[in-house]
């Protein structure tokens, strides 16, 4: 697994739009390399921000949308086109607007769709298709993403795994149902912490004075029971993307040149 690294940006604007423009390189070089890309999409004010710079981004035509696989780390699960759910909001952000392939986007069922208000059907059926959708060479029942793309919470929450909760506990799972939520709304659907580690680079996205504390503690070596974030590693490559105010509390090890 990797170290993690910080790249720090004066404010979140930047950072979204450098973000943006570091994941079209990314998914470039895959489709390069393999003939195809995967990225696991998060929410949030962050993640949102992203896809909206992405979309604004002539940049963003390098890539070939048709052979992108597009996932998420969690669902809010609330019935399909709910205003918060993230899918309804990545769709708004980016994907109306750039030609994806339908059967690569990869959506966690809704509390009105197939499996009714069953949230835990819903996180067994998207592990399922997370493991039909792994290849002999991804050694296990997940994808190696490309990118996994988290926000990380004033607590240190990513994606819907909280601090000391049962889905932090996951050792087997890909894919388990949250209940009882600390943030509304108390039900969701969430990658675990095996999945995520899955993915060949994972990229912890956050802003805001009210992160520093959480982020300080990942890089120092928090366990990932107390905070999740700290247990999101890439393969190959672990990104902290942090504004100044969310970067105030980093370790001076990791401090880097403002971006």
């Amino acid at each position: 697994m990797s170290e993690p690294e910080v790249v720090v940006h004066r404010d979140g604007d930047l950072l979204a739009a450098a973000a943006a423009a570091r994941l079209v390189t990314r998914l470039v070089d895959a489709q390069a390399a393999r003939g195809s890309a995967s990225v696991v999409l998060t929410g949030g004010r962050t993640g949102v921000a992203v896809l909206e710079q992405l979309r604004r981004a002539p940049a963003r035509d390098a890539v070939d949308w048709g052979k992108v696989d597009l996932y998420w780390g969690d669902e809010r699960f609330l019935p399909a086109g709910h205003a918060e759910r993230n899918e309804t909001q990545a769709r708004a952000a980016l994907l109306d607007h750039v030609p994806v392939d339908p059967a690569r986007v990869h959506v966690m069922e809704p509390s009105d769709g197939r499996f009714g208000d069953d949230p835990e059907a819903a996180a067994a059926a998207y592990a399922d298709e997370l493991a039909a959708a792994a290849r002999p060479e991804d050694h296990g029942s997940v994808p190696q993403f490309d990118v996994c793309m988290l926000g990380v919470g004033e607590e240190g929450h990513v994606a819907s795994i909280f601090p000391d909760s049962p889905a932090v506990h996951e050792l087997e799972r890909t894919v388990v149902a949250v209940r009882n939520c600390p943030k509304p709304p108390p039900t969701r659907v969430s990658l675990t912490l095996p999945a995520i580690r899955r993915a060949r680079e994972v990229w912890l996205m956050t802003t805001g004075a009210g992160k520093a504390a959480a982020v300080a503690m990942g890089l120092a070596g928090a366990g990932e029971v107390q905070l999740p974030a700290a247990g999101a590693v890439g393969q190959r490559r672990t990104l902290w993307l942090l504004d100044s105010a969310a970067a105030a509390k980093v370790p001076e090890l990791f401090t880097p040149p403002l971006a």
